[in-house]
């Protein structure tokens, strides 16, 4: 364990916090960490009734191209994360999900960043309405199932949560209904 000895607000945004913290290490030695403060989100792999995959394709602009992944978004105050999965899935689908099950959570990048998401399966799709800003440059893509393997090992999928949040899904049996 790292002992905290000081911690300092560099920058504070509206989607992230960077503080630097000064730590002490296990051996003695005192070295500087610098942490990005995110907010917990939901990743969605959602299922359409003829077992396709609803991913959406989006300009990223940190690495400047487009990028096939799964929906996704951060938890609002006040919100659970189930609820996060039926607000995000309809901003960026257009469908709702009648079923919405866990599959499991994981950390995007916990070597300086705080986020965590939480991974959600939705089916039983329903349409609806698109009622966000700031989605119109998304594009919704179905994929057949057996597909995904293939475009994860082409790299046609590489963004870590969409790669996680399929690979959890494929190697999962029974899960849970929330809702």
């Amino acid at each position: 364990m790292e002992k905290t000895l000081a911690s300092r607000l560099v920058y504070s945004g509206q989607v992230v916090k960077l503080r630097v913290d000064t730590v002490k290490c296990p051996s003695g030695r005192q070295t500087k960490r610098e942490i990005i403060e995110h907010g917990d989100c939901v990743a969605i792999v959602a299922m359409d009734s003829d077992d396709n995959v609803l991913l959406v394709k989006q300009f990223r602009k940190p690495i400047e191209k487009e990028l096939l992944e799964i929906p996704a978004g951060g938890i609002e105050v006040g919100e659970d994360p189930p609820s996060t999965v039926q607000r995000e899935l309809r901003e960026e689908t257009g469908y709702l999900p009648k079923k919405v099950s866990k599959l499991g959570g994981f950390y995007a990048s916990p070597g300086y960043c705080t986020e965590y998401l939480h991974l959600f399966l939705a089916t039983d799709l329903s349409p609806a309405q698109l009622i966000a800003e700031d989605t119109e440059d998304i594009e919704l893509v179905r994929v057949a199932l057996d597909q995904i393997p293939e475009l994860i090992a082409s790299g046609a999928i590489c963004d870590a949560k969409s790669i996680v949040g399929l690979l959890i899904f494929l190697s999962s049996k029974s899960l849970p209904t929330i809702n």
